[in-house]
């Protein structure tokens, strides 16, 4: 018995899969960074903007890659001018036109790099694909809610978009999955809108750095003045020692002592018949004003404002556990502990000029240096009482960064 063996049939030819065609990017697109990220810089937000330009750039040349469009050639190349000016930002070139003094620069490095990244984003929205900026939408509404007023216009407009969208509803998400192609039409119809809230909350957050930035300029400037006038009161007093003599003359019956900061005189009587054992009554009555010219020191002054600037930095130092670290980049809680160095140092020798003054009552005759030295202690850990003012209006301008959602104080009656 032979045995037969089938013939196979016709074999069915495997279709031929062409591998997709490498997009073509020409270098003019992709050269905005010069191939790397930059620095290493010395300052933090320096190091921030190039991470965030590198990065920008690179999303640029995903979306001229795979979304190209004639017309994105002009917002391409805004967006590496952007992006060029953010480097330069944050490396510090030299300014332009040059000028002989570059002291002082660093906020306007910092603003100049913040509004240059937010417009190079802005830019980089307007020409990415429609998918692209639906998987974004989350975070710009996070972000707009964080700048931008309930009040504000451009913000209800993308809350609204963002509810068509189902992107802020969570019901709408776990019961009906939103089509993607409707998302996808309706983010291409609303780009421009979507736009305008983010490149508005951008500016938005550059406002509120500027403030921030303001609030601790006013405080370096009116430390370093009130830094100028301790030191002021301190080589008055070496150079004059009893132009302001912070002494007390304190009398019992007859006798008179005068007791200065750092030095004491011996008892002398006041009126005719008031000697003692050691002193006749036959002795010489002393004006009190001359027994202060030859009791008061040059180091009066400062010693006492040394005393007192110790105190601030104690409370300075206590002060710490109520202040909250910021991620600003001004160092607000820092002005805020310095500033109460020298308001320590004035409020000690104000303290005890007011005492010599007798502007308070039952305290104008201190008995021994170590009682004026403990009362401008006491005065130098007082001007907690004018510092904490500062120290809240502070904690409200920190609390403004990021804080639209919060109440808004509601303007003072005209």
């Amino acid at each position: 018995m032979t045995d037969v063996v089938a013939s196979p049939g016709p074999q069915r030819a495997e279709p031929k899969v062409t591998p997709p065609a490498e997009p073509k990017v020409t270098p003019a697109e992709l050269d905005t960074g010069k191939g790397a990220v930059g620095g290493p810089v010395r300052v933090g937000w320096r190091e921030g903007t190039l991470t965030r330009a590198q990065e920008l750039e690179s999303l640029c040349a995903w979306v001229l890659a795979n979304n190209p469009q004639a017309n994105h050639q002009v917002l391409a190349e805004s967006i590496r001018l952007h992006l060029e000016a953010a480097r330069e930002a944050a490396k510090a070139a030299p300014l332009d036109p040059k000028r002989l003094f570059r002291i002082f620069r660093n906020g306007s490095l910092l603003e100049r790099a913040m509004s240059n990244l937010d417009a190079a984003e802005a830019q980089l929205l307007n020409i990415a694909p429609a998918d692209y900026v639906l998987g974004q939408l989350p975070s710009l509404l996070r972000d707009v809610q964080c700048h931008l007023v309930p009040a504000d216009p451009r913000r209800q407009e993308l809350e609204r978009i963002a509810r068509k969208l189902g992107i802020n509803d969570p019901d709408r998400r776990q019961n009906q999955e939103p089509d993607l192609d409707h998302q996808i039409k309706e983010v291409n119809d609303k780009r421009g809108r979507i736009v305008t809230a983010k490149r508005a909350a951008s500016s938005a957050a550059l406002r509120e750095q500027v403030r921030v930035r303001s609030f601790r300029n006013l405080l370096v400037v009116a430390t370093l003045l009130m830094t100028v006038l301790a030191i002021g009161v301190a080589i008055t007093g070496w150079l004059h020692p009893t132009m302001i003599p912070l002494c007390f003359s304190p009398e019992e019956s007859g006798q008179a002592v005068v007791v200065c900061p750092t030095a004491q005189s011996a008892p002398f009587p006041t009126s005719p018949g008031s000697g003692t054992d050691s002193q006749p009554s036959g002795t010489p009555i002393e004006d009190i004003d001359d027994a202060v010219k030859s009791t008061a020191t040059r180091q009066d002054l400062s010693v006492v404002e040394l005393v007192g600037l110790t105190a601030a930095a104690v409370a300075a130092a206590a002060a710490i556990r109520g202040i909250r670290g910021s991620s600003e980049r001004h160092g607000v809680p820092i002005a805020l502990a310095l500033i109460k160095l020298p308001t320590g140092a004035l409020t000690a020798f104000l303290g005890l000029l007011l005492m010599r003054g007798q502007f308070v009552p039952g305290l104008s005759a201190l008995d021994t240096s170590a009682q004026i030295l403990a009362w401008a202690l006491v005065f130098g850990y007082a001007q907690q009482l004018f510092t904490r003012l500062v120290d809240r209006q502070g904690n409200t301008v920190l609390e403004s960064v990021r804080g639209a959602d919060k109440p808004q104080p509601s303007p003072s009656p005209p």
